[in-house]
């Protein structure tokens, strides 16, 4: 009887433990496919703009690096201007400290989250412009641990996008699928 009061608590025990599984340890055990349709889904949430009506294209710099979301039909002028309004609300709270959105799509274990979300206020500039197609965020930093810390930001996110994301190259326009 003892024994199997012992292996029915095991048993509880790693139950529990697999639905106490944090969010982003979920994610990163889903085949990738199911990651990147469980990422679009959530991002309805938190994105105003059609995922699918987009391209997010990463660029990543010396100093940090270039998210832009472009219109995939120029000529949609709503979702343009959906892009711009998420972008310059984004901006405003990343740099207040507040990576709320990310986490809520891709997890809180989303590689460099947890590095940007720990910079002090001022030690990335980020800076919002206008696009033909959408709109972009410059990101700067003189810390090398921060560089790093967007670049791996910019991989998850290329990554969990799938076919609605590409790297974009510093200095030209022309950019590649991941």
């Amino acid at each position: 009887m003892f024994k199997t009061t012992i292996a029915s608590l095991a048993i509880l025990t790693c139950a529990g433990g697999v639905h106490a599984m944090d969010h982003g340890a979920h994610m990163a055990s889903m085949p990738h496919g199911q990651r990147q349709a469980d990422v679009a889904q959530r991002g309805k949430d938190v994105m105003p703009f059609s995922l699918a009506a987009t391209t997010h294209i990463f660029t990543k710099t010396a100093q940090g690096g270039v998210q832009q979301v472009a219109v995939k039909n120029v000529n949609d002028a709503e979702q343009v201007r959906l892009t711009r309004l998420h972008l310059r609300e984004i901006r405003e709270q990343f740099l207040k400290g507040d990576f709320s959105g990310p986490t809520r799509i891709h997890g809180q274990d989303m590689p460099g989250l947890a590095a940007l979300k720990a910079a002090r206020p001022g030690q990335i500039a980020i800076a919002y412009t206008d696009l033909k197609d959408g709109a972009e965020l410059s990101y700067i930093t003189a810390n090398a641990a921060l560089v790093s810390a967007l670049h791996q930001w910019f991989d998850a996110q290329l990554a969990d996008h799938g076919k609605d994301a590409m790297t974009g190259h510093a200095g030209h326009g022309d950019m590649k699928k991941p």
